[in-house]
């Protein structure tokens, strides 16, 4: 597996590809999870509920986005990668946020679904054929490999790592 080309996915994620710099997608994935689990574990129970502005995310929201954006993703890795032709409709994460209470979880579980979440990544993406990972559909009407995929998967969690790290904590 490299680096995806532009035309792997919708322009829109080229700015969680890019924040991806290595050629070899699964020792990123996990460095990734000690480093996230480590940043997370800095974070206190009480920082965990700080929001930067009004109607801006907790970080306890923002960290289970993360997980739901990862799961998301990664559905849509394992359907490609196996051949199912149906398109994937788009999800909103808005609405996501809202169903899942995610300030009334505790910090440590927040943390500990992380872990799970990106373990379980890990799993699908280091049992793929080689031929999988070319392997292409159709995601919120937009073509995309499982290439992409797993970058994007990446540069969403660093993203939201620096966004925590530039506006949530002083």
């Amino acid at each position: 597996m490299t680096r995806p080309q532009q035309s792997e996915a919708a322009p829109y994620y080229s700015r969680y590809i890019d924040l991806i710099q290595t050629d070899d997608i699964i020792p990123e994935l996990k460095s990734q999870l000690e480093d996230t689990r480590s940043f997370l574990a800095s974070i206190s129970d009480e920082q965990s509920l700080h929001s930067y502005a009004p109607d801006k995310w907790t970080i306890r929201q923002v960290v289970n986005h993360v997980n739901d954006t990862e799961r998301v993703f990664l559905h849509r890795a394992f359907w490609f990668a196996r051949g199912f032709g149906d398109a994937l409709p788009s999800f909103d994460q808005d609405v996501c946020a809202a169903a899942a209470s995610a300030n009334k979880m505790s910090w440590s579980a927040l943390r500990d679904e992380f872990r799970n979440v990106r373990l379980a990544t890990l799993s699908f993406f280091e049992n793929l054929s080689p031929d999988s990972w070319a392997r292409s559909g159709i995601a919120s009407d937009n073509p995309v490999t499982v290439n992409a995929l797993a970058y994007i998967i990446a540069g969403h969690v660093a993203h939201h790592r620096n966004v925590i790290h530039e506006r949530y904590l002083p």
